[in-house]
C-alpha cells in the first residue's frame, strides 16, 4: 500500500510518501518549485514522488470543510477548500482521507517518537478552529485533553508582531526571535502584555489578531524594533512556560512531544527541560511535517525515525577529504551531496560550512546568504564533545536538529557561532558513519576544532538548494565553492 500524505494549499506544501508503514520519502515543495514557502504542490516534486510508485491512497493535513466554515465566520469570505478540485489539477486521482489539522501535527510528533506514552502539546497559528491543544499519548492512541480556540492563538499574535517591525507573516518569524538578543525586553513586554494579553494563564488576548497589529503603538517607531522583538520574545516565553505547566499537571507525564510552527522558537524550547526529563520535537514540527502527520494520524502506529534526510538524492562526487582540504585553506564552502533535509534547517547535505574560529566569518557569510547582520549561525557539533564546549540542557541526542538554545563555555574562540546573548543553537552529530559525521571527523582530526559553524545553502528570501543544478547556480552567483 502506497500513501501520500500532503500539506498544501495554506502555506509551505509538502508531501510524503509512505509504502506500507516505513517513510521513504518527503519534501517541501519549495524545493522544486524555487518558490520561498510555496503554498502549492508543484508537478516536478509529484514527479519524483512517482519514483516510489503511485499512491493507492491520499491523506490530506486538515479538515477542509470545518476550515471553510471558520473562514466564513472570521468574514475571510468563501474559500475553496475542496481537495478533490485540487488534487486532480496535479493529477492525483487516489481517493483521499482528511484529517484534523492539529490531530496531524501531534501523530507527527508522537509516532516518530520513541515514546510509548508523553504528553503532546501543539501550539500553533490556527488549524480549523483550534489554536493550542495538548494530548495524553500511550500506546498507539491521542487522547485530546485541552483546546484552544480561535481568535485566540499565540501563533497569529507572534506572525502579527512579526509584521509589525516589518517582516513577512508567517515566513519570518525566527527573524525576529533572532532581533529578540539586540533588544532590552523589560522596556516594552509590560506593555506588549498589557495590550495584547487578556489572560496569561488562559491564553487569551484581547483582540482578533488574524489581520495583524500595524496600528499598533505608533509611536514606536523602527529604531525600537529590537525593543519590540525582545518584549515580544519575553511575553511568548512567559506563555509558553505556562503552557508546559498545563501540559505537566493534565498529563502526568514525564516525556514531552512538542509540534506546531511555534516549536520552532528554539530560544524558548530549553524551557521544557525544566519539568519534562525526555524532549522529543519531530525536525518539521511545522506545516510542511504535516504530510507525514497526516499519514501517521490516519494510520495510527509509530514508525521507526532514522534522520531527516528524507529528499532529493545528489549522489556524492566529491570526496570528503577533498571538502576538508578547501574549509582548512579558504575557511567556507558550500555542501550537496546525499538526501536533502525535510525541515527547515540544513543538518549537513544542503549546508554553508565554515570555520567558527574567524572574527570576519560571520560578515563573510552574511554577505554571501544576503541576511541581516544581527542573524545568527548555528554550530555542528561531534556529539561526544558537545558538552566540552556547550552549557546544554537535556542529552546531547536532544540537539540533533537545531532545537534548542545554548550557552558556549568559550564564546572567545568561536566567535561566529556565537549570538548576542551568547547562545548557540547547537546541532550535534552522532556516530552514525553518515558523510557528515565523516566530514566532522577529518575536520577534528586536523584542526583538533570539533565543531564546524553551518548554515543552510540558501539566499535570504529563497529554498535551500535542492538538485545540482541548484548548486551549480548558487557557485556561479556568488562566489562560494559548492561540493556535490
Amino acid at each position: 500500500m502506497i500513501t501520500w500524505g500532503i500539506s498544501a494549499n495554506s502555506h509551505d506544501a509538502a508531501l510524503a510518501v509512505f509504502i506500507d508503514n516505513q517513510l521513504e520519502f518527503a519534501s517541501h515543495s519549495e524545493r522544486f518549485s524555487k518558490i520561498k514557502n510555496d503554498p502549492d504542490l508543484n508537478l516536478d516534486l509529484i514527479s519524483y514522488a512517482e519514483q516510489f510508485g503511485e499512491p493507492d491512497r491520499v491523506v490530506w493535513y486538515e479538515k477542509p470543510l470545518v476550515k471553510t466554515f471558520r473562514q466564513l465566520g472570521a468574514g475571510q469570505g468563501w474559500i475553496d477548500n475542496r481537495v478533490g478540485k485540487y488534487l486532480i489539477q496535479y493529477g492525483i486521482t487516489a481517493p483521499y482521507r482528511t484529517v484534523y489539522h492539529h490531530h496531524s501535527h501531534a501523530a507527527a510528533g508522537y509516532y516518530t517518537s520513541k515514546f510509548d506514552k508523553a504528553c503532546v502539546i501543539v501550539i500553533d497559528a490556527i488549524g480549523e478552529f483550534e489554536t493550542i491543544t495538548i494530548w495524553q499519548a500511550q500506546g498507539s492512541k491521542l487522547k485530546k485533553v485541552y483546546s484552544q480556540h480561535y481568535p485566540h492563538s499565540i501563533g497569529l499574535w507572534y506572525s502579527a508582531m512579526t509584521q509589525r517591525i516589518g517582516l513577512k507573516p508567517n515566513e519570518e518569524e525566527y527573524i525576529l526571535m533572532g532581533m529578540a538578543a539586540y533588544g532590552e525586553a523589560k522596556n516594552l513586554a509590560p506593555k506588549i502584555a498589557e495590550d495584547f494579553v487578556n489572560d496569561i494563564d488562559l491564553f487569551t488576548f484581547k483582540q482578533n489578531l488574524h489581520l495583524g497589529c500595524k496600528d499598533w503603538a505608533p509611536e514606536l517607531d523602527e529604531s525600537r524594533n529590537f525593543d519590540i522583538a525582545a518584549g515580544t520574545q519575553r511575553v511568548y516565553e512567559t506563555l509558553f512556560k505556562n503552557i508546559l505547566y498545563l501540559g505537566k499537571h493534565l498529563t502526568n507525564c514525564d516525556n514531552l512531544v512538542l509540534m506546531g510552527g511555534c516549536a520552532l522558537n528554539c530560544s524558548a524550547n530549553s524551557a521544557a527541560f525544566g519539568l519534562f526529563d525526555d524532549v522529543w520535537i519531530m525536525p518539521n514540527p511545522g506545516d510542511a511535517g504535516s504530510a507525514l502527520g497526516a499519514v501517521l494520524a490516519y494510520n495510527k502506529n509509530h514508525i521507526e525515525w532514522q534522520d531527516s534526510y528524507l529528499g532529493y538524492n545528489i549522489e556524492p562526487e566529491d570526496d570528503i577529504s577533498d571538502i576538508v582540504d578547501y574549509l582548512i585553506q579558504n575557511k567556507m564552502c558550500g555542501v550537496a551531496q546525499g538526501r536533502a533535509e525535510y525541515g527547515p534547517r540544513a543538518l549537513g547535505n544542503r549546508s554553508l560550512l565554515a570555520d567558527p574560529r574567524g572574527i570576519d566569518i560571520k560578515d563573510r557569510v552574511n554577505l554571501i546568504k544576503r541576511r541581516q547582520k544581527f542573524r545568527p549561525f548555528a554550530p555542528m557539533v561531534l556529539e561526544e564533545y558537545v558538552k566540552d564546549y556547550f552549557d546544554i540542557r537535556g542529552r546531547a541526542e536532544h540537539h540533533r536538529y537545531m532545537q534548542f538554545t545554548s550557552k558556549c563555555r568559550f564564546p572567545e574562540q568561536f566567535p561566529a557561532i556565537i549570538h548576542a546573548d551568547g547562545t548557540s543553537r547547537v546541532q550535534t552529530v552522532p556516530k552514525d558513519n553518515s558523510r557528515t559525521r565523516q566530514l566532522l571527523e577529518l575536520w577534528y582530526e586536523r584542526t583538533q576544532c570539533p565543531m564546524l559553524l553551518n548554515t543552510s545553502l540558501n539566499i535570504k528570501g529563497k529554498p535551500m538548494v535542492n538538485d545540482k543544478e541548484d548548486a551549480k547556480q548558487f557557485e556561479q552567483h556568488y562566489n562560494l565553492k559548492v561540493f556535490t
